[in-house]
């Protein structure tokens, strides 16, 4: 059995949000897609930093993964944020790539990629 790659973000012993990642295969099998919520009231308080760093760590000890990345959309600044404060380094401008309530947008390429 393989260790969990989705988790709960609680707060105050409450279910506030969610954290995972998607492991690639083939090739790619040293990556994952990481990703996450947090309910708005909980913004700003670094509640989903700490969660990024510590899901980060566990995918990297428990999988054997040498880099996570994510692909926020781009006008999403605390997101944005919550990469950067994290170690997660832009990587790409990902241009008109998605679909966000009914525009097109762009989305950006963040990674944290283990030092060789």
């Amino acid at each position: 059995m393989r260790p969990e790659t989705f988790f709960a973000i609680a707060a105050d012993g409450e279910a506030v949000g969610g954290i995972g990642f998607v492991l690639q295969s083939d090739v790619d099998r040293a990556s994952a897609e990481v990703g996450y919520w947090l309910g708005e009231a909980l913004w700003g308080r670094g509640i989903a930093t700490d969660a990024l760093i510590a899901v980060t760590r566990y995918a990297i000890e428990h999988h054997a993964l040498t880099r996570l990345f994510a692909v926020p959309f781009a006008g999403n600044a605390a997101s944005l944020r919550v990469l950067e404060k994290a170690g997660y380094v832009l990587e790409a401008r990902l241009r008109r790539s998605a679909i966000k309530d009914g525009t097109i947008v762009d989305q950006l390429q963040y990674a944290f990629v283990v030092p060789a």
